[in-house]
């Protein structure tokens, strides 16, 4: 498929919803995944096994719930965000943010014991307690980071609902994916199947190498 600036426009739009809704996740799942994996306090079994169930949550019942939030006579209705980009990046918010919580509470917790008494023996406060632990979980975090936005960026069900595959406003490479497809355009679906395979790509090969940077630096110690 030739690279229009149609194509490139779909493109755009796909990485900057995501990158958005990541962004935005990580700013509410990291906290509250650290807090979880450092702290106990009644009621964090339930906590743990809301997260882990939302981990898991089939992107069209996401997309379902987002639209009755955003419809006409739902309670955020008058907002007018319903089949708009925003909508979008609600709607992969929901998603990403239970992933990126469930995963940093495994990695801070798998580094809580080791960690914690050490740096408090040498003094540490509390809060130079918690971002000591942080810090020695980071690779497990990007990971967590690298795995959200894999989710997000192939999403299809949850976008297509919320956003309506509008062309030139709310089409992102996955819904085009589908309609190509189901106009017989098999070779252009595919072709945009590997941009955004590719993407993924790039995306983890950029994780990758930091992690395995820190991993050298580490072993120079």
């Amino acid at each position: 498929m030739h690279m229009t600036p149609e194509v490139w426009e779909i493109i755009w739009l796909s990485l900057k919803v995501t990158t958005t809704a990541i962004l935005l996740g990580a700013c509410a799942g990291i906290p509250l995944g650290a807090f979880l994996g450092l702290y106990s306090f009644p009621g964090k079994r339930l906590a743990v096994i809301l997260i882990y169930t939302c981990m898991g949550l089939p992107p069209v019942l996401v997309g379902v719930l987002v639209y009755l939030l955003l419809s006409r006579y739902g309670p955020l209705g008058s907002l007018g965000l319903l089949f708009t980009p925003e909508a979008m990046v609600i709607a992969q918010f929901v998603l990403v943010t239970p992933i990126l919580a469930g995963l940093t509470m495994s990695a801070v917790h798998s580094k809580e014991r080791a960690y914690w008494e050490t740096a408090k023996s040498l003094g540490a406060s509390p809060w130079q307690l918690v971002a000591t632990i942080i810090r020695e979980a980071r690779k497990g975090i990007w990971a967590g980071v690298a795995a959200a936005y894999g989710r997000a960026i192939s999403e299809v069900g949850a976008v297509m609902l919320v956003g309506g595959n509008i062309e030139h406003h709310t089409r992102v490479m996955t819904t085009a994916i589908i309609l190509e497809t189901r106009m017989g355009n098999f070779s252009a679906g595919l072709q945009l199947g590997l941009v955004l395979l590719l993407i993924s790509f790039l995306f983890n090969s950029f994780l990758v190498s930091g992690v395995l940077q820190q991993l050298k630096n580490n072993g120079r110690r």
